[in-house]
């Protein structure tokens, strides 16, 4: 194991994308969910796949694009999720160890295959996933390295990964284990179907053991059951932590107790694929953390990042984040 000092090691789901454009009638023929994440098991995986037009194949998952994204900016990241030692597993970490990215998570040597995520975009950009989590929810305890984790000045997980226990379980040692070195945790939310799942408990999560938050306008409203977004906004201010909350063309608010910054949205010049607009969100936003920027600037770093994967198809920066996020902090 390095001792290599790292910025964000990234906890989540290891899914291989396969992303293809769709209409919404065919979301409708099919009774999918626009804009949503849907867990599926493997007769419907394959069931959609078939069904599916010609798309292109990458590693993604959540967290992974997010660490993607940290690479990309000049950071140094590393990974833990689970994939199975079959053709997809070893994309997967060839693909992450690529980048830069450190992945030294054992591949699983039998049960169930790597995770795939079936995206359909949208002419208007929207994403709808269709997952089969496969492998991925075969991480546990033993899969967190205490020396990686404390090596990292900050642990950041997606909200996606609670759903199987034993994942949950790898996320509360990897957050004792960084409180205890000193280090900061963080969490996406990730959906809001999966805050209505695990509401109770995210919320003891951001009460008792995350320092930085990250949640979309309708995954905040879920977590704090109110009508609208200021009142949960309010909800969060006078807390130590920080909340990053996104709003699609309406930038982003940044919350730290009392204080309070609005950040526009980047401009783009046509939105092609909303996929991964929030993981790269918060690979700008860590990365900016990191190098103790100030909140505004971190948020403009995520909205840049942001801005540069919505313009292609695919959840990974396709054009150097470090040279665009030059443009912002020199």
């Amino acid at each position: 194991m390095s001792s290599e000092l790292l910025d964000v090691v990234g906890i989540g789901n290891a899914i291989v994308d396969v992303v293809t454009h769709a209409d919404d009638s065919f979301l409708t023929r099919h009774d999918l969910a626009k804009g949503a994440m849907t867990l599926i098991d493997a007769e419907r995986a394959e069931e959609l796949y078939g069904l599916m037009g010609p798309g292109i194949e990458v590693s993604g998952g959540s967290a992974g694009n997010t660490m993607a994204g940290i690479a990309s900016l000049g950071g140094r990241g590393g990974y833990i999720g689970k994939v199975r030692d079959d053709q997809l597993g070893e994309v997967f970490a060839h693909d992450l160890r690529s980048l830069g990215v450190e992945f030294t998570t054992p591949l699983a040597g039998s049960g169930a295959p790597t995770a795939r995520c079936l995206i359909l975009v949208t002419p208007d950009g929207q994403r709808t996933m269709n997952t089969y989590l496969g492998a991925c929810t075969g991480l546990g305890p033993d899969d967190i390295e205490p020396g990686q984790i404390a090596r990292a000045r900050l642990t950041y997980m997606e909200g996606y990964l609670w759903d199987p226990p034993g994942a949950k379980e790898a996320f509360r040692k990897a957050a004792t284990i960084a409180h205890e070195a000193g280090r900061q945790v963080s969490i996406s939310l990730s959906d809001a179907f999966c805050v209505d799942r695990w509401r109770d408990e995210f919320r003891h999560l951001v009460e008792e053991q995350v320092d930085v938050l990250f949640a979309n306008e309708d995954e905040v409203i879920s977590l704090f059951q109110v009508d609208d977004f200021d009142a949960a906004l309010q909800a969060l201010r006078g807390r130590s932590l920080i909340a990053a909350l996104t709003r699609s063309e309406q930038g982003s608010v940044i919350v730290r107790g009392e204080e309070v910054h609005v950040v526009d949205a980047a401009p783009i010049e046509r939105l092609v694929d909303s996929t991964g607009a929030g993981d790269l969100y918060a690979s700008g936003f860590l990365y900016g953390l990191t190098r103790d920027f100030d909140l505004n600037t971190c948020g403009r770093l995520g909205a840049a990042a942001a801005a540069e994967v919505i313009q292609h198809v695919g959840a990974r920066p396709e054009t150097p984040l470090d040279a665009i996020a030059a443009k912002i902090v020199g």
